[in-house]
């Protein structure tokens, strides 16, 4: 997966892509229910020791996680690589550095064990307690964000948006 800028571009012009400033249809309240039922999914697979339900309920809690501090700042995106790829891109720095590379990771965790059938080494503990972890991670920032910084997140944005119509 890329996150280039030229990637980005390409996401903000595609009709499910990456879209700001969204009043979103969904509420955050609505995204927050799915990334709790997802994060339910994942214990009950988990207890049950269904490995592969597991992975994918894990990524779709940290999914739903991202998805919702993107719509804090006003952003639709429907595409999956669109959504981590501009994760990435906001949230480049070295304290989110790692929560990146955990959701991409996750991603492809998911992907591999649900279409290729890959054998996973997985211990069901240790992949709950790192997505709430991850969860949690990004509760705190969605929490921790002031309207000057969602602002600043936005005119970055839109400055991509612009650049790409050039």
């Amino acid at each position: 997966m890329r996150d280039d800028k030229r990637y980005l571009k390409w996401c903000l012009r595609q009709e499910r892509g990456i879209r700001l400033p969204c009043r979103l249809t969904i509420s955050r309240r609505r995204i927050w229910r799915n990334h709790a039922m997802s994060l339910r999914s994942m214990e009950v697979n988990a207890q049950a020791g269904i490995e592969e339900w597991t992975v994918s309920a894990s990524y779709y809690a940290k999914y739903f996680a991202v998805y919702a501090l993107l719509s804090k700042i006003g952003v639709k995106s429907e595409i999956h690589d669109c959504t981590i790829a501009l994760f990435g891109y906001l949230f480049s720095t070295v304290e989110y550095h790692h929560l990146v590379r955990e959701l991409r990771q996750s991603k492809d965790d998911r992907v591999d064990v649900q279409y290729y059938s890959r054998e996973l080494e997985v211990n069901l503990t240790d992949l709950m307690q790192q997505t709430k972890q991850f969860v949690l991670q990004i509760e705190e920032l969605i929490d921790g964000l002031n309207s000057e910084e969602v602002a600043a997140l936005q005119k970055k944005l839109k400055e991509l948006a612009h650049a790409g119509k050039r």
